[in-house]
């Protein structure tokens, strides 16, 4: 009869034996250490809360940098955009004087401070308004 170790005595080699002893302790106490930590629910508790703290800084810090890139880009439109209206308003304040529009208003401006003519057709209208008024009540009675 012949053993897995290839002798036909029907013993074992003790030192073949103790080494397979020695494996199998080996193996159980890993499996011993495998089961002790999925058993231990407190610390695996702990290491997923870490595992989320960590987690949620860095999306943290990812979402601050990408708010900080997308001010610097809309600070940027805007400072083209007020360069733009800033050269519009230079150009039409240019049209406006080339043009004469500005002397024109400030000529009509004057004009109607030192005409009486405005304030005599206001007086001239109060009293029309003051006319109609007492007219309108003069026949109701």
């Amino acid at each position: 009869m012949s053993d897995k170790n290839g002798s036909t005595s029907g013993k074992p080699d003790v030192e073949a034996l103790r080494t397979e002893i020695e494996q199998t302790r080996a193996e159980l106490g890993e499996t011993v250490q495998a089961l002790a930590a999925k058993a231990d629910v407190k610390a695996r508790a702990k290491e997923q809360v870490e595992h989320t703290k960590q987690k949620v800084k860095a999306q943290a810090a990812e979402a601050g940098q990408k708010a900080r890139e997308a001010a610097v880009v809309a600070s940027d439109k805007v400072r083209t955009a007020a360069a733009q209206a800033k050269g519009t308003a230079a150009q039409a304040t240019d049209k406006v004087k080339e043009s004469g529009a500005l002397d024109k208003a400030q000529g009509a401006r004057e004009q109607v401070r030192n005409s009486p003519v405005p304030l005599t057709v206001v007086l001239a209208g109060v009293a029309a308004l003051v006319g109609v008024i007492l007219i309108v009540r003069g026949r109701r009675r």
